[in-house]
């Protein structure tokens, strides 16, 4: 788990002062282009780890050799923690980490580093094609949930003043979920056009928990997507891709005899299930759904007139 390994490479440089990735692929038994990117990752994020470059270089903390964790700033103990938080969600070994860092921050930065910790939510299954690129303001929404301050978004050029409660990265793809004067709301940050931070105290409820809002969310959302389902059999080795496709609306019901898996998979119409399904070709048998069956035969049928010469 990444966050076991962010802290882990912490104290690993901690010990011996400078490292190079080599040799926190070879502590941590990862791969070097692994430990690359969790060195770049603390460094990005604003941990004062830095590389240097030459014979005898690599990465160490700024501040010398034996810089303590406890020794980092405020906003360096913040950074980490939007890094850690999300993985110690879903993995026991993470909020283990969590907690003994906790333990190891001074008293005066603990509030700041928890409310970093439950900032993000990271849902890895997608709704479509990912937007790659970070969004514009995201460091300033993440700054406005953890500081509890209101801020004016400009969405769907519409101004509004919103108590910021959290974040969710779902396969980086990044939503804002909100206080508004109309309740909860959710906001896709790729549609945000503009933030103005506020000096307005945020008034997030004592019992919200941004997991379970998220999965609200996602329950409502998916319930208007997946009116259309299809069992389909496949090699047991493609499910991985088929998830990957079809995200949450993809369950494994059983392995058959052959060894191919079956599969129940959902979209809001025929067609989506069928676009998704056409580039298998015969690796992939729809065993219901005729409507699906019709727009698959309905696109071979295209393809064919248009790509095969008589």
């Amino acid at each position: 788990m990444r966050a076991d390994r962010l802290v882990a490479v912490l104290l690993l440089m901690q010990s011996r002062g400078r490292v190079t990735a080599a040799e926190v692929a070879e502590e941590l038994e990862v791969s070097v282009a692994t430990a690359r990117r969790d060195l770049e990752a603390l460094s990005t994020a604003g941990i004062p780890v830095y590389p240097q470059s030459g014979r005898g270089g690599g990465w160490s903390l700024l501040g010398g050799a034996r810089t303590d964790l406890s020794g980092l700033t405020a906003t360096e103990a913040q950074a980490l923690f939007l890094l850690v938080g999300p993985a110690a969600a879903v993995a026991p070994e993470a909020k283990a980490a969590l907690r003994k860092l906790v333990r190891a921050l001074p008293d005066t930065f603990r509030p700041t580093a928890e409310a970093a910790a439950n900032a993000v939510v990271i849902d890895p299954a997608t709704w479509g094609d990912p937007d790659r690129q970070r969004p514009v303001h995201l460091g300033s929404l993440q700054s406005a949930v953890i500081h509890r301050r209101q801020v004016h978004i400009t969405y769907q050029d519409r101004r509004r003043l919103v108590d910021p409660w959290g974040l969710i990265d779902k396969h980086q793809v990044w939503y804002l979920i909100a206080g508004t004067p109309n309740g909860r709301r959710t906001f896709r940050l790729d549609r945000v056009t503009g933030v103005e931070p506020t000096d307005l105290p945020g008034d997030r409820p004592d019992d919200f928990d941004l997991a379970q809002a998220w999965d609200e969310v996602v329950a409502e959302m998916e319930q208007r997507r997946s009116t259309v389902a299809a069992t389909v059999l496949i090699e047991e080795r493609y499910v991985r891709v088929l998830r990957d496709q079809f995200g949450r609306h993809c369950e494994v019901e059983a392995i058959e005899p052959d060894g191919r898996a079956r599969v129940r998979v959902a979209a809001h119409m025929p067609i989506g299930i069928a676009q998704h399904l056409a580039g298998w070709g015969a690796l992939v048998e729809v065993v219901d759904s005729e409507p699906v069956k019709a727009e698959l035969a309905r696109l071979g049928t295209e393809l064919v007139a248009r790509y095969v010469s008589g």
